[in-house]
């Protein structure tokens, strides 16, 4: 029996330059396909961050943006005001969105800017060697707390959802994985409602997505995914947490 997977329209032919295991692919593809099936491919605009997906606007069969260093939300509002019409997306990690970016996500959540956000959070930078980012987790080795992070000087892990949800202006925030088939399933139907939400003006909208980073954490893509099952899960529990139409 032959398998053949096809490739979403939503995404080019070039080819991604990630590391094995890593599901960045898995999580373009999941946008790519939302944006085919809700027929705004053609009049959609993304904007990459400086980070692992600093070049996905090679993969997104879309118009699209550079963005500096954490600044995309900035770059999508002036995008978006512009555009009205247009369908403007950002798609960021931890480092870029909750880090260096973080005046830059809060306060466009805060305007109630009519964007999407894709956050993509793998509790480390992966770009830049593997340094400890906000996202992670107590205990968890990186190259700047090898001993593992301490809730003593360096706090306990930011999580966003949670923040922007208590934001007046946000419309719809989720937290999902795609670690397993039925969670990529559940990743699918936030993504897509996120983005209805700014087909009909509702507001601001983001969708975190648990992901590995088998390369810096040190693991295979199968104990990747195990470790994001048992540790990431945990600390970052998934669920809507904010939905203007669903009353949360």
């Amino acid at each position: 029996m032959k398998i053949v997977y096809e490739k979403s329209r939503g995404l080019t032919g070039v080819p991604m330059h990630y590391c094995p295991g890593c599901t960045h692919g898995i999580i373009h593809k999941l946008v790519a396909e939302t944006l085919v099936e809700l027929d705004v491919l053609g009049r959609t605009v993304a904007v990459a961050p400086v980070g692992c997906a600093v070049f996905a606007y090679e993969y997104f069969n879309c118009d699209a943006q550079e963005a500096a260093h954490g600044r995309a939300p900035a770059v999508a509002t002036g995008i978006k005001r512009v555009h009205p019409d247009n369908i403007v997306f950002t798609y960021q990690g931890d480092g870029d969105l909750a880090s260096i970016g973080m005046g830059e996500i809060v306060h466009a959540a805060m305007r109630g800017e009519n964007i999407t956000v894709v956050f993509v959070n793998n509790a480390i930078y992966g770009m830049t060697g593997g340094q400890m980012a906000p996202t992670t987790l107590v205990g968890q080795p990186t190259t700047t707390s090898p001993q593992g992070r301490s809730r003593l000087g360096q706090g306990a892990p930011l999580r966003v959802c949670e923040m922007l949800a208590t934001i007046e202006a946000t419309a719809y925030i989720a937290r999902v994985s795609v670690h397993t088939i039925p969670r990529l399933n559940g990743a699918k139907r936030a993504i897509k409602k996120a983005f209805q939400m700014q087909l009909e003006n509702k507001g601001f909208s983001l969708v975190e997505v648990l992901s590995t980073c088998p390369t810096n954490w040190g693991l295979s893509p199968i104990e990747s995914l195990r470790w994001v099952e048992q540790n990431m899960l945990p600390a970052y529990p998934l669920g809507v947490y904010k939905d203007v139409e669903g009353g949360t």
